[in-house]
């Protein structure tokens, strides 16, 4: 299994176990599905849980969302107009162009700004999400919601130059 990690937070922010696609040699899409998950509740697929099992009337609490957000403990944030948001990736890029000078991945980094202007035109639409550490200067991750075999589907967008891959 690798985890995707941002490489100037450390913060994982996702694994290649979730379906992925990459977009324009700029972004992973990383597709996800709406979920509920209960504390201390684990549930395997195909499981059947016996009657001793049954729920007894203890209080739990149950979070429900997108299961990359969940799971990778991603942190929802927020941008007050698109030039907000502008700001911050001219600022993220700047940093990014920093770690990731001398190497070939730097020459890379302008591929952003086209597939980057079509997601936003939908900016009203969008959810944004930073990694656990919620490092100001770190990935801001997009999430919107797009058509996938015929089923609406909750996506992220992953900078792919902001990632660095370690396999576990």
């Amino acid at each position: 299994m690798k985890v995707f990690k941002d490489i100037i937070s450390g913060d994982e922010m996702f694994t290649d176990t979730y379906k992925m696609e990459e977009i324009e040699d700029a972004f992973y899409m990383v597709i996800g599905k709406n979920t509920t998950v209960t504390e201390g509740n684990i549930e395997l697929a195909g499981a059947n849980p016996s009657a001793e099992e049954a729920d007894e009337g203890t209080e739990s609490s149950s979070v429900s969302g997108i299961d990359v957000v969940i799971y990778m403990r991603l942190q929802e944030t927020g941008f007050g107009a698109k030039k907000d948001y502008l700001t911050y990736m001219k600022n993220y890029l700047k940093s990014l162009k920093g770690k990731l000078e001398g190497t070939p991945k730097v020459e890379k980094l302008p591929a952003i700004q086209k597939p980057l202007t079509e997601l936003l035109k939908n900016f009203k639409d969008l959810q944004f999400f930073t990694g656990e550490s919620m490092n100001p200067d770190g990935m801001v991750v997009l999430g919107d919601y797009k058509e996938i075999d015929g089923e609406e589907r909750p996506v992220l967008y992953f900078p792919k130059y902001g990632l660095e891959e370690e396999k576990l």
